[in-house]
């Protein structure tokens, strides 16, 4: 899912300092305000907590029913005695981690987040580094962690758009631990807590993930919700209270859901152009993308979309199979909305000596391109 895209804000207006809106499936952002701009994150930064942990349990070095026992550190810091969100843990208790990852999710406990921390790594300090060194794989080039339960540190550093891509890898890759995010309450330690996630009360199919606030940076959300068949995922920060937090949330999915027409380019694996190859077995080798090549249209707008396949080439033989070499980026007018990977849908071997000629091209916007968007009439 790391694909970008920008979108025109058209009439959308929001109050939302920071702001973004993403179709799930094809990463085509709707909405963006700031988007690439840093912020504070607050609790919202424990969804990277929980991807760490979620990728240890997926890696099998941890399991749900393993047991972390709470540190002075965790209780002391994130627990009953800070007076922050806390599940209320016992000092040197031992506690599940499912359990842990439910005070996380739904409780936003700034305690359960240091225990898993702590268990995962030894320390706070050397799960920070898994913190950062996980954001850099996952593509979040821009994003800075500091500590793993969301306190304001001007070393934490997030961006809009790479939290809408954390959140969509989370969605993917964990759909078994993901739905921890969607339950509405949870009880421990005789004080039961609702989940701190507005739209999870709200009728708009909403099942995850996660908010936020400190003083330096408003109020926060990172969610996500589905109706007929389409999942959105928004981000917004700096709004001045949890009202505003929920209302703007509400109002900017609702839009995203009822404002848009969807068209399928390219389904997975169909094929989208050509690169050109040097040296091969035969001149041009297929270029796919693994995932729908979706454009989102405001409904009545009549604009026109363009692209372009854009590689580094001509490719030299032998080239393999599923190789990404090259993207597929698509404009509305002078705003980029598309900029999706696209791979080697075959093989191409080396070819014999009279077939090794230099056969340049950056770029191409083939006919089958043009083809495709005049039948899509874009």
């Amino acid at each position: 899912m790391g694909w970008s895209a920008r979108a025109r804000a058209q009439s959308y207006q929001t109050n939302a300092p920071f702001a973004l809106l993403m179709d799930y499936e094809s990463g085509a952002v709707l909405f963006e305000k700031s988007a690439d701009e840093l912020m504070t994150p607050a609790s919202t930064a424990k969804l990277m907590t929980a991807e760490i942990v979620f990728h240890e349990i997926k890696e099998g070095r941890l399991k749900l029913d393993d047991q972390f026992e709470v540190s002075e550190n965790a209780w002391r810091t994130g627990g009953a005695p800070s007076h922050g969100s806390s599940m209320f843990l016992a000092l040197h208790s031992k506690v599940r981690i499912e359990d842990l990852i439910r005070g996380v999710a739904i409780q936003s406990g700034n305690d359960a987040a240091i225990t898993l921390a702590e268990g995962v790594a030894g320390t706070e300090d050397n799960f920070v580094g898994m913190m950062n060194k996980r954001a850099a794989e996952l593509g979040m080039t821009r994003s800075t962690f500091a500590n793993p339960w969301g306190k304001s540190d001007p070393r934490q550093r997030v961006t809009p758009r790479e939290m809408a891509l954390l959140a969509a890898h989370i969605i993917a890759d964990y759909p078994e631990l993901y739905r921890y995010f969607s339950e509405k309450e949870f009880t421990w330690n005789k004080v039961r807590q609702l989940n701190r996630n507005p739209l999870l009360s709200m009728d708009l199919g909403a099942d995850g993930l996660k908010t936020g606030d400190v003083a330096e940076s408003g109020f926060g959300l990172v969610g996500s919700a589905v109706q007929n068949g389409q999942r959105l995922i928004i981000v917004v920060n700096g709004l001045k209270t949890a009202a505003d937090r929920a209302e703007e949330s509400r109002k900017l999915l609702d839009w995203g859901f009822r404002s848009f027409d969807a068209r399928t380019l390219f389904q997975p694996d169909e094929i989208v152009g050509q690169a050109k190859v040097y040296g091969g077995a035969q001149g041009e080798v297929a270029l796919v993308a693994e995932k729908p090549v979706k454009v989102f249209a405001a409904r009545g707008s009549g604009e026109k979309l363009s692209a372009k396949i854009v590689y580094q080439g001509p490719l030299v033989a032998p080239v393999a199979q599923g190789v990404e070499v090259g993207r597929l980026k698509i404009w509305r007018g002078q705003s980029q909305v598309l900029d999706v990977p696209l791979k080697t849908g075959e093989a191409v071997a080396v070819g014999t000596l009279s077939q090794r000629a230099l056969d340049a091209g950056l770029e191409l916007a083939g006919g089958l391109l043009r083809k495709t968007f005049a039948k899509n009439g874009l």
